[in-house]
């Protein structure tokens, strides 16, 4: 979908609230074809990016892996292709 958004699950260190923010605002500029939302349209751009934010942090939270946390520089096999 979108190959700029990365894996943020069972990294060490965790991921950050600045790179959830950063995936779930290109998320948002995926689905609405906006790079940037005109005045009319920011105040819904930014509460959804708001909103895939906390469903983001929630999730990686929630997820439970039994597999050792990865290095930064490790590689996922979908962000080698």
């Amino acid at each position: 979908m979108c190959r700029n958004i990365k894996t943020l699950y069972n990294f060490e260190p965790p991921a950050t609230e600045e790179e959830i923010y950063l995936s779930s605002l290109q998320f948002v500029r995926k689905l609405s074809g906006f790079t940037r939302p005109s005045k009319t349209n920011q105040i819904a751009f930014d509460r959804a990016v708001d909103k895939v934010s906390r469903a983001a942090r929630e999730l990686i939270d929630s997820l439970v892996t039994n597999a050792p946390p990865r290095g930064r520089g490790d590689k996922s096999p979908r962000e080698i292709g």
